[in-house]
């Protein structure tokens, strides 16, 4: 019986297929042998360490309706989510720029700036948890909770904005459609949901994925030789699964002192904030590398600018090891290619219908 991701299968049909393309030329020929080779080492080192992406995340307990995406889309670019009207989820986490705002921290409905990076919503529905110290337990719960921050978006209480929500008028309509039945569909849990849905479609398959899928030259070389490299130094043993990471809590500095490295202005002792334990200090998510190449600035506190540099980071405080200019390159390469092509994509954009609030 075939698995569900069968990637020795993929390695054989990569080979016999690339044995039939002889062209004739010499260097295509010998680029030719050199994807085949690095196939056959990368097959059975991936088959238990990395899987493609579907076309969304789905939660038993939100169904993923039309209409409650529309909803969750239209909310999720709203201003009107916030205290004075300032900022919507998407200030923080752009979508037109991978789901980040590319500043270190960001700044909330006061001006004021948080203490934590905000990471990419892109594919954050397959995390494990939500927020870098994997405090909320999916995206449903995550969804309510910046909201009601008063550094972030500021709103006093919930009934504060299901009362604002209840005089629009177009609001009055879409929460109706995607919570048919309900006597009285505007509620804050029903916001959560909507916002959630939207964000459980917002998954990104790159090349890498059609890799997975079978298509051996859909990786360069060069990419292939950094996956492998990626493989063997250690980085795969967090960054494993669909999104490469979001699975697991791991200690930042595991042989180093992070901040040593990282340049950070104080310190966060992570998951140790929520808990009190000590086992808990410096316990951070392990973040998604999908489209990591486009989601700097990195870690927890937004310190560092370059991936080169994050990768260096990375091998120092968590493998204690030094990587040559060589393989940083070749992983680099490899992080490219995880990188998404989201030209075409509509969900970027505001709805037309805010676009001048």
């Amino acid at each position: 019986m075939q698995t569900k991701y069968s990637l020795f299968i993929f390695v054989l049909s990569g080979i016999i297929g690339l044995s039939s393309c002889g062209s004739g030329n010499p260097a295509e020929e010998a680029e030719l042998k050199e994807h085949r080779r690095y196939d056959v080492i990368l097959g059975p080192k991936i088959k238990d360490v990395f899987k493609p992406i579907s076309a969304s995340a789905p939660n038993s307990e939100n169904e993923l309706t039309e209409a409650k995406t529309k909803l969750g889309y239209y909310l999720y670019h709203d201003n009107r989510l916030s205290k004075n009207n300032t900022q919507s989820c998407n200030t923080c986490h752009n979508l037109a720029t991978f789901g980040v705002d590319r500043q270190p921290t960001s700044a909330g409905d006061l001006g004021q700036f948080g203490d934590r990076n905000s990471p990419t919503v892109l594919n954050a529905a397959l995390h494990t948890t939500q927020f870098w110290d994997g405090r909320a337990k999916d995206v449903e719960e995550q969804a309510g909770m910046p909201i009601m921050n008063p550094v972030e978006m500021n709103i006093p209480s919930e009934a504060f904005l299901v009362s604002r929500l209840k005089g629009i008028e177009l609001y009055q309509k879409m929460f109706a459609e995607a919570f048919p039945g309900e006597a009285d569909p505007i509620t804050y849990k029903n916001l959560r949901l909507a916002i959630a849905a939207f964000e459980r479609k917002l998954l990104t398959p790159s090349r890498f994925d059609q890799y997975l899928r079978g298509d051996s030259m859909a990786l360069t070389v060069m990419e292939k030789k950094g996956m492998l490299t990626f493989i063997e130094v250690g980085c795969a043993s967090c960054h494993y699964g669909p999104a490469l990471g979001g699975n697991s809590i791991q200690k930042f500095g595991v042989f180093h002192d992070y901040m040593a490295y990282t340049g950070s202005k104080k310190p966060d002792f992570g998951l140790f904030v929520q808990t009190g334990k000590e086992a808990d200090k410096n316990m951070f998510k392990v973040p998604s590398l999908r489209n990591v190449t486009e989601t700097y600035p990195y870690f927890h506190d937004g310190s560092v600018k370059t991936i080169e540099e994050a990768i260096k980071i990375m091998s120092h405080t968590q493998l204690d090891a030094e990587l040559s200019e060589n393989e940083v390159t070749k992983i680099v390469a490899f992080l490219g290619a995880l990188k998404a092509d989201i030209s075409d994509t509509t969900f970027k954009y505001a709805p037309k219908e805010l676009r001048s609030l």
